[in-house]
């Protein structure tokens, strides 16, 4: 952590407390979406235009598991579009608006209304391909990482090298130390408001560099974020998206049909990565 990062953080900070929104999600229906006695794993088929896919959902991400649940037995799935396809990358659907959208329509911000808490069961479960997670708009306007209400991704991704993973890794660690750093300017807003009132620099350095050390302690005193065995064997054999891990909710997998996925991403896409011709969820089912 740098010194000359401080200020900016402090000023970023603010800004995300100021945005962020207070979002609630829908509250399910428990009996609606019960698991059964041995606890096994939910299923769901997609029935595309281009084939079926079935994904398994995580029982340790309940709320995303149950909303999911909730949107196929309700319908809201069934006609809408893939909106957003990446080759190499990840493939986007749920955007209740893009069941009747126009061809050169854009598309991305239908939701049912909602959001959902951030479940991250990280590094369980990650952005290795076929994972399968909830899409939400961008740190900046949402802090907390709350999930869209309907949006989701299938991860395709790129195999990547263990020198790859390694420098990654190091931005992991780096990331770490950010977002410990904020929480301490926030636990720390009301001395700093003060400060910047009185425009007090030698009490501003003081602080600064009093918030760095405690972030280096705790980092240090933790374990730094790094890559498991599991996750640097699935990247560097099958691939994924690694940049993604613990910032998005990954709550299922991809169980049948990655050749339709495959299909998918390969797809011909145009304005906002939006495929030339519609590939729709025709039918979404609980198996």
């Amino acid at each position: 952590m740098t010194k000359n990062l401080f200020l900016s953080v402090v000023m970023m900070a603010f800004t995300l407390m100021a945005c962020s929104a207070n979002n609630t999600g829908s509250s399910n229906t428990a009996a609606a979406n019960k698991q059964t006695k041995d606890n096994k794993m939910t299923k769901v088929e997609l029935e595309t235009t281009l084939g079926n896919i079935v994904v398994e959902l995580y029982n340790e991400t309940p709320q995303h598991r149950d909303n999911f649940i909730k949107l196929v037995k309700s319908g809201y799935y069934d006609g809408v579009l893939f909106h957003r396809v990446i080759k190499d990358f990840m493939i986007q659907t749920g955007d209740g608006n893009s069941k009747t959208a126009g061809p050169d329509q854009l598309l991305g911000d239908g939701d049912p209304g909602y959001t959902i808490e951030a479940e991250f069961v990280y590094p369980k479960y990650f952005h290795k391909r076929g994972a399968l997670a909830a899409a939400r708009t961008g740190d900046q306007v949402n802090p907390e990482r709350r999930s869209s209400g309907s949006q989701f991704y299938i991860v395709t991704g790129k195999i990547y090298s263990s020198e790859d993973l390694k420098i990654m890794s190091e931005r992991l660690v780096n990331r770490q130390k950010e977002e410990v750093f904020r929480r301490l300017i926030n636990e720390n807003r009301a001395i700093i408001e003060e400060m910047q009132r009185n425009n007090d620099t030698a009490g501003m350095n003081e602080l600064q560099n009093k918030l760095i050390q405690q972030t280096e302690a705790e980092v240090a005193n933790s374990q730094p974020a790094s890559f498991t065995d599991e996750q640097i064997n699935a990247y560097t054999s099958i691939g994924g998206t690694p940049h993604l891990d613990g910032q998005y909710t990954v709550f299922g997998e991809v169980i049948k049909g990655m050749d339709v996925v495959d299909k998918i991403q390969c797809s011909p896409t145009g304005k906002a990565d939006r495929p030339t011709t519609d590939i729709k969820i025709i039918k979404a089912r609980v198996l």
